[in-house]
């Protein structure tokens, strides 16, 4: 079982890092990644505990300046985006996580997870952490 989600974990491509971000613009590319794209006013509505309206169009132009973000120009409103797809951004996360807080080890991470979801996994997930483990022993497969 380890292996499979070692395989998971082992095949997620380096991303480029971008800067570190605060609580709060994590929780405003959380709104930008439900809702696809926002004005500031969708944002801020979108937020629990929201600061003021100038303070998330502050954060979206900070968030911009980072590069997670972009925006284009609806009229008099301003539409953000984020830059890179949902699943981009989760891969860098979870590498971050794996070097912080599991010193790089794809194996220490992998245990963690299962000992965290052992008891929740379906059939369904199992059969596909099989699969990718039969696809990680392949000897044509190009290991990356």
């Amino acid at each position: 079982m380890n292996l499979a989600l070692c395989y998971i974990l082992s095949t997620m491509t380096p991303t480029p890092r971008l800067p570190r971000l605060s609580r709060r613009e994590r929780e405003i590319l959380d709104v930008l990644y439900a809702l696809g794209q926002a004005t500031v006013q969708q944002v801020l509505d979108g937020l629990a505990d929201p600061p003021s309206y100038s303070a998330v169009r502050a954060l979206l132009r900070i968030l911009e300046e980072k590069g997670h973000v972009r925006h284009d120009q609806d009229g008099p409103r301003y539409v953000y985006t984020a830059r890179q797809p949902r699943d981009t951004a989760a891969r860098s996360a979870l590498g971050h996580l794996v070097r912080t807080f599991y010193d790089g080890s794809v194996g220490d991470a992998v245990s963690a997870l299962l000992d965290a979801s052992s008891s929740s996994l379906s059939n369904a997930e199992l059969d596909k952490l099989a699969a990718l483990i039969d696809e990680a022993r392949r000897p044509e497969r190009t290991r990356r």
